[in-house]
């Protein structure tokens, strides 16, 4: 399994919310704090998104998309003078899965979503984003459309299966979004995210994740991608922000915990399945790296907070 997907595995994308809305006239929204992620996508018209924190308005044009990964507040509108009115205006009721129309619609719409994130370690993924992830490249935006006018089909007309369906393509559409973020350069990050574009860097990350119990050492993976021993220390450092094998440590104490709270395995299984010969050796390693102790987080006590487990601090 590639990286990305790895993580947004472990992430276990759930609890997606979509709807459609259509807007017409003079208007202003205002969308309260939120966890997990928002992703949208206009359909049809223009408007402005205004993100809490953020200087700077966004225009949004028809076929645009865009993820809000940090939970902020943010403002859709037709015009920055106009004071915001609640989003509760427009859905005024709990609405997954239906189309809002406001002000008679006609001018502005759209599809969105909220993408909730059940694993623990939302900060492995979010950290590394920007308030606002603007997809704007028409050859990115062509690679979403098929999704988006999906999900618009799939609102318009429910049929049976449609609310799985809708799950699907905005899981979709987030890891295409995502993948559009890395191709348009985010360039001068630093993270696991913002390294699997590097040509050097992101085929080591690649081969850690497809074998994490193989006992890689610096000068294999350097080998692997045609570096100096002392030249890829150096660059998966200033790259990723950790060390290869700290990276690594921290990658197998992740698949850790997953399996310790739903596969039911026991922990000498599982640190021998990710290369470690001994329970101890591994216990020692997961309580560096989570907080805690294999048997304490397999039961849900002193679960770490999203600053533990990263894989970059």
């Amino acid at each position: 399994m590639d990286p990305l997907s790895g993580v947004l595995s472990l992430l276990k994308p759930r609890n997606t919310m979509c709807g459609g809305f259509d807007v017409g006239g003079e208007w202003s929204l205002q969308f309260p704090e939120h966890e997990g992620i928002k992703c949208y996508a206009i359909v049809g018209g223009q408007c402005w998104l205004v993100v809490e924190g953020v200087s700077q308005a966004v225009r949004l044009k028809s076929g645009d998309c865009f993820l809000l990964p940090l939970g902020r507040p943010f403002r859709l509108t037709s015009d920055l003078a106009l004071p915001p009115v609640d989003f509760k205006a427009m859905h005024s009721r709990p609405m997954n899965g239906g189309f809002a129309v406001w002000n008679g619609g006609g001018d502005v719409s759209g599809v969105g979503g909220y993408i909730g994130l059940e694993g623990k370690h939302a900060g492995i993924l979010l950290k590394m984003l920007p308030p606002i992830v603007h997809i704007r490249k028409e050859a990115d935006k062509l690679a979403l459309r098929w999704s988006i006018e999906r999900m618009m089909q799939e609102l318009r007309e429910p049929q049976p299966g449609g609310h799985l369906v809708i799950q699907h393509l905005a899981h979709m559409m987030l890891v295409q979004a995502l993948r559009a973020h890395l191709a348009e350069g985010s360039r001068g990050g630093v993270g696991w995210l913002f390294a699997l574009a590097d040509e050097q860097i992101g085929p080591a990350i690649n081969a850690m994740h497809a074998a994490p119990a193989h006992p890689w050492t610096l000068q294999e993976l350097a080998e692997r991608v045609g570096m100096s021993r002392s030249g890829f220390a150096q660059k998966f450092k200033e790259t990723v922000g950790a060390t290869p094998i700290d990276y690594l440590t921290r990658w197998r104490m992740l698949l850790a915990g997953d399996r310790l709270t739903s596969s039911g395995d026991p922990i000498s299984a599982i640190s021998l399945s990710l290369g470690y010969e001994s329970e101890s050796a591994f216990s020692t390693a997961f309580k560096r790296v989570m907080g805690c102790s294999p048997r304490q987080y397999s039961r849900g006590r002193d679960r770490v907070t999203s600053h533990h487990g990263v894989l970059a601090d």
